[in-house]
């Protein structure tokens, strides 16, 4: 039966049991690619696998899938756009409940759903400007019926997409994850807040200054929001040699391409902090009660941690726009909308009707782009039902 689960026991061309298991029939085209696909639900374990994959090797017509060749199947059957190929990309790779959430979104059509709005109503407008050229001299009524609010409408069109160009950078911050640096002079205690902050051993610690001399990478969950923390060599100007100072030019391009620095002070108040970093005092066992306000930490005694933590949590989702309904989570989907928004703004400015036409043409393909689907015939369609021409 169809979509209904029924435990079967595989066998080999050689009567040779391989597994019990559970098997699906998903008829064409109620399936994820929209074929017809059967499902084995095997018991697990490599032998099992391996078993099953020998004996369906041995059939004529049968290969293993290329990576992501369901997916694309799936697109080229309509099942997805590719805005839901990206985002199920997206959850899969997920880490964080954060990342799983918005990639949920997209995968699940929220991004799709948007280019659909935006494609019908510029397809609107872009029939009527067709219809308007071609059929404007011939018939004045339909002519000066159609153009009517254009402006107004292609306007709206063009401030809603800039509305959602205008979250990406949140959006693309959440999906890849943040990066947070660890700046300080040699011995500032980077290392031992690294390890306290992993809760594990990852970086050498020592009295020795300069002992980090390359850079380490820890994973984090802040609140939801995956981050790389990543400890950095000591910044002085005078190093040891040519190791420590290739480790101190390592840190510094590090730093300039972070999200957000945490520049660390056994003494003084960090004065020598880039701008925009935050400033941490460390060692806070061995140095007397700061200012107030002041972040202080032990790694030590622990002082201080839980309130960098929260402190970094709030950063971290300030800076992915925590709570916004992101949509827009690619470099090529913010691409493909730039150049609608763009084209839509040309169009807007267009007295000349052939020009203003050709802009709104140019904003559909570069929709067309963002969901993978371009399709001519559909003006001429709205062109042909909408307008009662030809009759």
């Amino acid at each position: 039966m169809p979509r209904r689960a029924t435990l079967k026991r595989l066998r080999a061309p050689d009567g040779c049991a391989i597994d019990d298991a559970l098997v699906l029939w998903f008829p064409a085209p109620a399936s994820f690619t929209g074929e017809d696909v059967a499902e084995l639900q095997l018991t697990g374990g490599t032998a099992v696998v391996a078993a099953l994959l020998r004996t369906l090797g041995d059939i004529d017509g049968l290969r293993p899938a290329q990576p992501g060749e369901f997916a694309r199947r799936a697109f080229d059957n309509g099942k997805l756009d590719l805005t839901q190929a990206e985002g199920l990309a997206d959850l899969i790779d997920a880490e964080t409940e954060a990342q799983r959430r918005q990639a949920l979104r997209q995968a699940s059509g929220g991004l799709k759903a948007l280019a659909e709005d935006w494609h019908a109503r510029l397809l609107g407008v872009l029939g009527e400007t067709e219809a308007s050229l071609d059929f404007g001299e011939d018939e004045e009524d339909v002519s000066a019926r159609l153009v009517g609010d254009q402006d107004a409408q292609i306007a709206c069109l063009a401030a809603e997409i800039e509305a959602h160009l205008g979250r990406y950078r949140f959006a693309e911050r959440l999906r890849r994850g943040l990066t947070i640096v660890l700046l300080g002079a040699p011995n500032a205690g980077k290392s031992s807040l690294v390890n306290a902050l992993a809760k594990r051993d990852v970086a050498i610690v020592s009295p020795e200054a300069g002992t980090t001399r390359d850079l380490i990478e820890v994973h984090l969950d802040l609140g939801g929001v995956a981050a790389t923390l990543v400890d950095t060599a000591g910044l002085r100007d005078n190093t040891a040699g040519v190791v420590e100072a290739e480790g101190v030019r390592r840190a510094r391009a590090r730093a300039d391409d972070a999200d957000l620095v945490l520049f660390l002070c056994a003494e003084g108040k960090g004065e020598d902090a880039p701008p925009g970093a935050l400033v941490v005092q460390s060692k806070a066992d061995l140095r007397p009660s700061g200012e107030r306000g002041t972040l202080r930490v032990s790694a030590v005694t622990g002082e201080g941690l839980f309130e960098l933590e929260t402190v970094l949590i709030d950063h971290a989702r300030t800076l992915t726009g925590w709570g916004q309904d992101a949509t827009i989570t690619h470099e090529r989907q913010r691409s493909a909308l730039a150049g609608c928004r763009d084209a839509l703004i040309e169009a807007g400015g267009e007295v000349d009707a052939v020009l203003r036409a050709e802009s709104l043409r140019l904003a559909m393909r570069c929709l067309g782009q963002l969901t993978g689907r371009v399709n001519v015939e559909d003006i001429l369609d709205v062109v042909f039902r909408r307008f009662c021409i030809g009759k």
